[in-house]
């Protein structure tokens, strides 16, 4: 998905298999897009969708979603083709689209502490602005998804997700799988991790990597030094 109609242009998401998404405009090739799920906006090149009915898309895309659980996975197509699935692919697609998948996948809600499970499958991808994929992912794409594939659905943005869930006032007050947010100079929300056991925090900077959390903020464990500073924690299941 890019901020503008043209491929030089920003990108700021993307979309997985199965997603699905309302068209609000187009611009000769490229399609203005909203997703149904958390209703974020960008473009897209128009040979990227299947178009489809509204029912069938909120059928598939909301209350039927189910999503791969397999790091890399792969889909078979009508014409006896193999098309690459991520993680976190919405796999309930198949069906209407006459592909079909045998590889695992989750619907429903899962418990909080399987969180941790989906997180540790994306560590060490590389950091990608936008990106939401285990080839390249941002910090709330990273918290996106791990919440997304446990059935929890969460804003796409870092500062969209902080104004889910209950305040906690300190770390000790947490539980694995909370979510910590962190502010720059003028005090906006600019990045977000996931908490996990003993001080130790999951998130995208750099790569997705774990490093340790105090009331400062993360300490990053390669440089002996605080790269962001606290501003909030969250407990949103």
């Amino acid at each position: 998905m890019r901020k503008e109609s043209n491929h030089r242009s920003e990108m700021v998401s993307q979309l997985l298999y199965g997603d699905c998404f309302k068209i609000i405009g187009t611009k000769k090739e490229w399609l203005h897009i909203t997703t149904l799920l958390d209703d974020y906006s960008g473009w897209i090149d128009h040979k990227q969708a299947q178009l489809i009915s509204l029912k069938e898309a909120e059928d598939i895309g909301i209350h039927q979603a189910a999503y791969s659980t397999q790091l890399i996975d792969y889909i078979e197509t009508t014409d006896n083709k193999l098309t690459t699935l991520v993680i976190g692919s919405n796999i309930s697609a198949v069906t209407l689209l006459q592909h079909s998948y045998s590889g695992p996948s989750f619907k429903g809600k899962n418990k909080k502490a399987k969180l941790l499970e989906i997180a540790s499958l994306y560590l060490n991808a590389p950091y990608l602005w936008g990106g939401k994929t285990p080839m390249g992912i941002d910090c709330s794409g990273l918290t996106q998804m791990i919440y997304r594939i446990n059935g929890h659905q969460i804003p796409r943005d870092a500062s969209q997700q902080a104004l889910l869930g209950s305040t906690l006032s300190f770390i000790d007050e947490s539980e694995p799988g909370d979510l910590a947010f962190f502010d720059n100079e003028e005090g906006a929300i600019t990045h977000v991790g996931l908490l996990l056991e003993n001080n130790y925090i999951l998130h995208a900077h750099g790569k997705v990597r774990i490093d340790r959390i105090d009331q400062t903020g993360v300490y990053n464990i390669d440089t002996q030094q605080h790269s962001h500073k606290l501003r909030i924690i969250k407990k949103i299941i």
